[in-house]
């Protein structure tokens, strides 16, 4: 059975986006048309499709706290982050906390960047 972690080891965000989308799309149409003789995905494929899902929403979540790092060394607030990603001030910063304390020694990831990431935008 194909997972997520065999999966994320295979896929960038971008191949991973693509044979979702292929297998979304085969799906939809066959769903679209039953009488048709369109190719309909095989329960191997459909699980393949769900654990892609999972890799994309990871991938798309690492880089966009990747994103909230460099708004952060670039001077940005949370106030000013929060409103590019669509929450509360509050929110972006507990949820980017989150993310930090998973991160701890992992990705390069050292205490002073922890710190600048984490400490209020400067002026």
């Amino acid at each position: 059975m194909t997972t997520p972690d065999d999966l994320e080891r295979r896929h960038t965000l971008t191949t991973a986006t693509q044979r979702y989308d292929d297998l979304r799309m085969r799906d939809a149409l066959a769903a679209m048309d039953p009488e048709s003789d369109g190719p309909v995905l095989s329960p191997t494929e459909v699980l393949e499709m769900l654990a892609l899902s999972e890799v994309v929403i990871r991938k798309a979540g690492y880089g966009r706290q990747a994103m909230v790092r460099s708004a952060r060394a670039a001077g940005a607030t949370w106030t000013e982050i929060g409103a590019a990603i669509g929450t509360s001030k509050q929110a972006a910063w507990e949820s980017h906390q989150r993310w930090l304390e998973q991160q701890s020694g992992y990705q390069g990831t050292d205490p002073g960047t922890t710190g600048n990431a984490r400490g209020p935008a400067p002026g």
